[in-house]
């Protein structure tokens, strides 16, 4: 726990570019938008519909774009093809959910964070995974081959298509004290890079704060 506060307290990092801070742990829903838009791929949990595992939890790697860095609309876009073994457990039941970490970036890293540890900002979407109608296709394929080019080079013969996740809950870890959740509705209204000022500032280009207030804080909220 002191070594994570010190960590916390005095590295310095840079999540990447488009942006030069994280937004305040107390900013749950801006926490979440953050993390989406600075994350390129997430792990998408299916309920599986193949054999030996039917019926159970199936975990899968995609892909995602929500839109450029910097600049995101919320919704993670992905690039499916009815060939892969995920989107068939989709087609049976679109329930899922897409988890995504700043453990992707070099935040994390930088820090001396753990990527289980709360201060490494993980984010998990609930919903379902719906192919977008026509009039979001052009969203979402710049969304996607804004940030992943080699897709436009992808084997045309399997059929490709857009998706994006229709989100029900928003469930945020990003700091000590538990797992919190955001709707829809505060999910989307947030503004994940507004600008910061005065005590509210968590540039990741200089200190957090000081140590004994971080340690003060915990401390308060542990007992």
């Amino acid at each position: 726990m002191i070594l994570a506060l010190i960590a916390l307290c005095c590295a310095s990092a840079s999540v990447g570019s488009g942006a030069s801070s994280v937004p305040p742990h107390e900013d749950v829903a801006r926490m979440a938008r953050f993390v989406v838009n600075k994350c390129d791929w997430a792990s998408m949990a299916t309920i599986s519909s193949h054999e030996p595992v039917k019926g159970q939890p199936f975990s899968n790697s995609f892909s995602i774009s929500d839109g450029p860095a910097g600049n995101g609309t919320g919704t993670p876009y992905l690039y499916l093809t009815h060939l892969e073994i995920s989107v068939q457990d989709l087609q049976v039941n679109p329930q899922a959910s897409l988890s995504v970490s700043l453990a992707q970036t070099s935040y994390c890293k930088n820090h001396g964070f753990d990527p289980q540890s709360p201060l490494c900002a993980h984010i998990i979407l609930s919903g379902s995974v719906l192919q977008v109608d026509d009039g979001e296709v052009s969203v979402a394929k710049d969304s996607l081959f804004s940030r992943h080019p080699e897709m436009m080079d992808w084997p045309t013969d399997h059929s490709w298509f857009f998706a994006k996740m229709n989100i029900s809950q928003v469930w945020v870890l990003d700091y000590f004290g538990g797992v919190k959740t955001v709707t829809p509705e505060q999910y989307y209204k947030a503004t994940p890079y507004r600008k910061y000022h005065g005590n509210d500032t968590h540039n990741v280009d200089e200190p957090h704060g000081s140590t004994d207030k971080i340690l003060s804080r915990i401390s308060a909220e542990h007992h």
